[in-house]
């Protein structure tokens, strides 16, 4: 009797527990965090879409499987040491989505110069770089798989310095295909290549100049949140000369549909620039994160 009694109220004790467990709050793991936010972005709409981290610098026309409706407003300001003199540059852009899958861009940046270190430095002028405008398709979109590729093209019409604008206000232009492959492996870890030929046109001379980038970037995004730390490998080659800068870099989202990105940019060789930072606001307007 002694032993069914203890056994009794042993039983009754674990059940009592059991219920009270489930009675509480439970804090949500990291994994549930990340799967309800992926599960926000991917199935709380259609078309299909991947949740990608972008990358900050070198960023893409929209996001990649973007749904119809969707806009975003970046204005950025970077600082670069060029060795003999400094640059800054500040841009403006709109980006949106007129139909699925199909992302447009229009984008506006300006040069501005000084800082000249020596007497026979030739410090270029500050200048409106030029009006820049783009597409972005994503013709692979794979909840499966977690990838997501894209074909896009760039097309910047390159003006005058600000001082010579009455002279001649276009100067040339620049082509630039692109394509970009994405790939999410689990809920947190990010990597994305973008890669395409640069052809740049001088309109006095008819003279075209060529390069070639292949940029790649890997993002750990912090679980249940937009926020995320990575680093942007962007390299280039042009007249037999090859360089890579690496960006590090961050995101964290400062209200619903405002997030602020902050890049550096280290050169491997120092032949031209030393160190640069940049800095991007992003606003998504009628965004709503839960």
């Amino acid at each position: 009797m002694k032993f069914l009694s203890l056994l009794l109220s042993v039983f009754c004790l674990t059940v009592s527990s059991a219920w009270a467990q489930q009675l509480e709050p439970t804090e949500p793991t990291n994994s549930t965090l990340d799967s309800l936010y992926v599960q926000e972005i991917e199935d709380a709409q259609e078309p299909n879409k991947v949740l990608h981290a972008e990358p900050l610098f070198v960023d893409l026309i929209r996001d990649l499987g973007a749904r119809k409706g969707e806009r975003e407003w970046n204005v950025g300001a970077g600082l670069t040491d060029n060795l003999r003199y400094d640059s800054y540059e500040v841009l403006v852009e709109y980006e949106w989505a007129p139909l699925n899958r199909l992302g447009l861009e229009v984008e506006v940046p300006l040069t501005f110069y000084s800082g000249a270190r020596g007497e026979d430095v030739r410090q270029p002028r500050s200048q409106l770089n030029g009006l820049k405008t783009a597409f972005q398709y994503s013709f692979f979109v794979s909840e499966k798989l977690k990838t997501s590729m894209a074909v896009g093209y760039i097309n910047e019409l390159t003006m005058n310095e600000f001082r010579q604008l009455n002279q001649k206000f276009i100067t040339g232009n620049v082509y630039s295909p692109f394509f970009v492959a994405a790939k999410r492996w689990g809920d947190n870890y990010h990597s994305l290549i973008y890669t395409g030929p640069i052809a740049d046109q001088h309109f006095a001379t008819g003279h075209v100049e060529w390069s070639y980038q292949l940029n790649s970037s890997f993002h750990y995004m912090i679980p249940g949140t937009r926020n995320f730390l990575g680093v942007e490998f962007n390299k280039g080659w042009q007249h037999g000369d090859f360089d890579v800068t690496i960006r590090p870099q961050m995101r964290v989202g400062i209200a619903d549909n405002l997030l602020v990105g902050i890049v550096g940019g280290i050169p491997v060789r120092r032949e031209e620039q030393r160190l640069s930072s940049f800095v991007r606001l992003i606003y998504e307007p009628g965004h709503k994160h839960k």
